[in-house]
């Protein structure tokens, strides 16, 4: 669990930062995902994280035939259009704003087709303060615990010549808690609403209304140690609480 502090200053650079964690352990998860997983194991081979990056592969629960189930796996996270021949595209669309998912070729037949959810338990994001320094900020519900993110995802063949599935992480307009650290933040999709957005008789216009912010107290915030700055960082030191200015 973390612990608000009030922030003093805020740079608004129009996109959300890109790094989140997954530290709980995956048998604190099923109160949250067994209700909307066809079948539920742990993924073999997993470990904590608190340092996940843009291109690595993350947990994400996809839509499937059955209304309100899906299914556990691992995209790489920034989104490769089916279109596109570049893999490097996907680190430039790690995000999509919510206001503009029905106007975009990249988002439109996903948002229709191919929404999925990402498991996380905080994000990261580095606020400016009044010195010029960047102040890296921890994000977390704050009655602990995982959270599942609103994405969507795609197949891509014409990259590599094998199928690439990938995801994007939606945005939309921060509430007012977090406006002080930034104008952005992640759909956060409550139970009903995750089984609402998995569930293919949902269509796209319905779907898009589901993305609203999460309310005020839903998230505290912790300033953490500069340490997660680097990506080969991935352990708790990255964390670590510091002192407000």
């Amino acid at each position: 669990m973390c612990h608000s502090q009030k922030l003093p200053f805020t740079d608004r650079d129009g996109t959300m930062c890109g790094r989140f964690t997954l530290q709980t352990l995956p048998s604190q998860w099923g109160q949250l995902l067994l209700p909307l997983l066809e079948h539920w194991e742990p993924p073999a081979g997993w470990t904590p994280r608190y340092n996940i990056a843009p291109t690595q592969n993350i947990l994400a629960i996809l839509d499937s035939e059955h209304p309100g189930r899906g299914t556990l796996d691992q995209l790489r996270w920034g989104l490769i259009p089916s279109w596109s021949q570049d893999l490097a595209i996907g680190s430039r669309m790690i995000n999509a704003r919510a206001e503009t998912l029905l106007e975009k070729r990249s988002f439109a037949g996903p948002l229709a087709e191919r929404r999925c959810m990402i498991l996380a338990d905080g994000y990261y994001e580095w606020q400016k303060q009044a010195d010029g320094r960047k102040q890296p900020c921890w994000l977390a519900p704050a009655g602990g615990g995982p959270m599942l993110l609103a994405g969507l995802w795609e197949v891509n063949r014409r990259a590599t010549g094998v199928p690439i599935r990938s995801c994007t992480l939606i945005t939309t307009a921060a509430n007012h808690a977090l406006s002080e650290v930034h104008d952005r933040m992640p759909v956060v999709l409550h139970p009903a609403e995750a089984e609402r957005w998995i569930d293919p008789r949902c269509k796209a216009q319905e779907a898009s209304e589901l993305l609203q912010p999460a309310a005020d107290d839903f998230f505290c915030i912790r300033q953490v140690s500069t340490r997660v700055n680097n990506v080969r960082h991935d352990d708790p030191e990255c964390l670590a609480a510091v002192a407000s200015a």
